[in-house]
């Protein structure tokens, strides 16, 4: 059975996370991506695999090299997606800070 990822599933590991970061800058192989972890290659590549598969990396074939690189249209669509909730956040924390000052100059 072969089930789709969430891609909050996919970010929600650290490593993962990691390999975004490491890519989003410049395109990498597979290979030079695994040399920036502690674990094993075959490891680095499954989450490869599953960025891959939620859209959130995507593959440039030169030669026999497979260059990974960020795919800006799902990272709009996923900070797009995130905007909204940073700013419900932002209004409630607001909301709060203003709250306490009205406290604090009661006392």
């Amino acid at each position: 059975m072969n089930l789709r990822r969430d891609v909050f599933q996919a970010i929600a590991d650290p490593t993962r996370r990691a390999i975004l970061l490491l890519v989003a800058s410049q395109s990498l192989t597979a290979g030079a991506i695994a040399a920036n972890f502690d674990t094993a290659r075959p490891t680095v590549s499954k989450h490869l695999a599953i960025l891959t598969e939620c859209d959130l990396l995507e593959q440039e074939y030169n030669g026999r090299e497979v260059y990974y690189h960020v795919n800006p249209k799902k990272m709009k669509e996923l900070a797009d997606f995130i905007e909204a909730f940073r700013k419900l956040w932002d209004d409630r924390f607001n909301k709060l800070e203003s709250v306490m000052k009205k406290y604090k100059s009661k006392k």
